[in-house]
């Protein structure tokens, strides 16, 4: 896709604007909104909203009636980020360049300022003003499925599986499922959204449940990837960070080269899986690319 910059920065452009708006009506002024205003203004790069975008589009929806559903899945992303980045658990001090939400403020305002933007992704999905369109009727579903992908069988899990294995060497298939389960599970639950408020038929949600499943995993083997040998100053967090804690990543188990060629395939997959789609698809196979050819 020639044009997937401006496609991701029209799409980031909408998304933002969307969730501010919400944030500031739907809050009360003071840290707590202040602290969710710094994290969601970091920077970014919205791809699980706007997969969820483009996966209506694929399948001829209209990304508009779906734009509520997919800030709510940026806005559980976030949290997530809030959370990991806590002394308790990886104890980051950067976040894209910026100081991490508990050093700019304090520990207490990072963990509920988390707790509140997963809260309010739920006030989002279950506000009568969406669920009453007739277009939204698979709302229920997709609740579901968020909240499975997000819970303690899903990122919740993979995260408690990552911690728990530092200094503790897991084989590939371990590794693969703790990140299906970090990483992936977000990521596919966002497909799945757009695919199915967008009107998917089975066998389109077959194949994007294959493209997603895929794209998922090559995004935590790219970012395993980058923590090797990415650029600080680009990414805007510390590397080599993965190797100091002694984390189970792809690059420790497989190697740089053949990481590096298994985030390939697994893209290749994810194209293959989707080959037969028209047109309305090419901005899921340019983030496709995009997760592997990416700096940051």
């Amino acid at each position: 896709m020639n044009d997937l910059k401006a496609y991701l920065a029209a799409k980031q452009s909408i998304i933002n604007q969307w969730i501010d708006a919400y944030i500031s009506q739907k809050s009360r002024a003071g840290q707590i909104t202040r602290a969710m205003q710094y994290s969601l203004s970091a920077g970014g790069k919205r791809v699980r909203p706007i997969l969820c975008l483009a996966a209506a589009e694929a399948v001829g929806g209209n990304p508009n009636d779906i734009l509520h559903v997919a800030c709510a899945m940026e806005l559980i992303h976030t949290y997530s980020l809030i959370h990991d980045d806590l002394p308790a658990m990886d104890d980051d001090a950067l976040r894209r360049g910026k100081p991490t939400l508990h050093i700019q403020f304090d520990e207490a305002t990072a963990v509920l300022a988390g707790d509140a933007l997963l809260t309010i992704a739920f006030q989002i999905l279950s506000d009568p003003q969406y669920l009453a369109s007739d277009k939204n009727q698979g709302t229920l579903e997709v609740i579901h499925n968020i909240t499975t992908a997000a819970g303690c069988i899903g990122m919740i899990d993979g995260q408690v599986l990552d911690m728990v294995s530092e200094g503790h060497k897991l084989n590939l298939n371990e590794i693969k499922t703790l990140h299906k389960k970090k990483t992936g599970a977000l990521i596919e639950a966002s497909v799945f959204a757009g695919a199915l408020l967008g009107g998917a038929s089975d066998q389109e949600m077959l194949a994007l449940n294959e493209y997603a499943s895929n794209i998922g995993l090559a995004f935590q083997v790219a970012d395993d990837i980058l923590n090797v040998i990415g650029n600080p100053t680009k990414m805007g967090k510390a590397v080599g960070t993965d190797a100091d804690r002694d984390k189970n990543t792809f690059p420790s188990v497989m190697g740089l080269a053949e990481s590096q060629a298994y985030a390939r395939q697994l893209i290749e997959k994810a194209l293959h899986a989707i080959k037969s789609f028209d047109k309305k698809s090419e901005p899921l196979r340019g983030i496709a690319l995009y997760i592997i050819e990416r700096n940051s």
